[in-house]
């Protein structure tokens, strides 16, 4: 039911729908300061569609990633969380398609290549009910597409959220005598994931990726554009997430 709810509930943590709603809200001619809403919906959604605010909203969660990845460490393995893979269209095309994620794929397999790692547990399932693509095993047989061994590639098909990723990696990780852990995921991601981890009892270095975020201000566009709308939306889901985790106990907030 939580997984259900938190799907519908994303709708509406977007500006765009925000937008929508205050339109269909000035239609309303019984009240007469209703009039001003479709104005409202204008004026926020040019507002989350700059990049200056969508970056700041973004370096708000970026700069909460801690980075305690160990380089005198061989790990035993990496953690490796899905959201990489673009579900639609690998299941229209029979073949992987990566979204802006992927720096989590790349990252991990380079480790792996290098030797930082022994192994990598790939931790994602089915997004939504019907799906074809389950996501552990689009990444890990791009790994081993690579030439990663399939004996060093861990596959965990079941998790359909960062809590699942937590719960469903932990019991691999307990089953495969594991100690040293590298978790791998987008630094936005990082603080809700390492959480989760520690929450529920698996102690993890933390290795955040795929910064997006930009401190030059000579390269601001003060244009409204939709790529910085579904930025801010990324930033406002997220943020709710956290909330969210804290307070059905899936996270204990440090």
């Amino acid at each position: 039911m939580f997984f259900f709810l938190s799907k519908i509930l994303d709708v509406f943590l977007s500006p765009l729908t925000w937008g929508i709603l205050l339109c269909l809200v000035g239609l309303w001619r019984k009240w007469r300061w209703l009039r001003w809403a479709p104005a409202l919906a204008a004026a926020e959604l040019v507002l989350f569609s700059l990049d200056p605010v969508s970056n700041a909203l973004l370096t708000h969660l970026e700069q909460q990633a801690r980075r305690s990845v160990r380089r005198d460490v061989t790990y035993d393995a990496i953690l490796l969380l899905g959201g990489p893979v673009n579900h639609g269209s690998t299941a229209s095309h029979d073949a992987a398609s990566y979204n802006e994620n992927v720096e989590r794929l790349l990252v991990s397999y380079d480790l792996l290549r290098a030797g930082r790692a022994k192994n990598v547990i790939v931790s994602g399932g089915y997004a939504w009910s019907g799906d074809r693509v389950n996501e552990a095993r689009v990444l890990g047989r791009q790994l081993e597409d690579w030439g990663i061994a399939h004996d060093r590639v861990v596959l965990e098909p079941r998790a359909r959220n960062t809590h699942e990723n937590a719960v469903e990696s932990k019991r691999l990780v307990k089953q495969r005598g594991y100690r040293t852990l590298l978790l791998v995921t987008s630094a936005y991601h990082m603080p809700r994931a390492l959480d989760c981890f520690r929450a529920v009892g698996v102690d993890v270095d933390a290795l955040p990726v795929d910064f997006r975020a930009s401190d030059s201000e000579g390269a601001r566009d003060w244009l409204p554009r939709a790529s910085h709308l579904e930025t801010s939306e990324s930033v406002l889901r997220e943020m709710f997430g956290r909330w969210v985790y804290r307070v059905r106990g899936y996270g204990k907030g440090e």
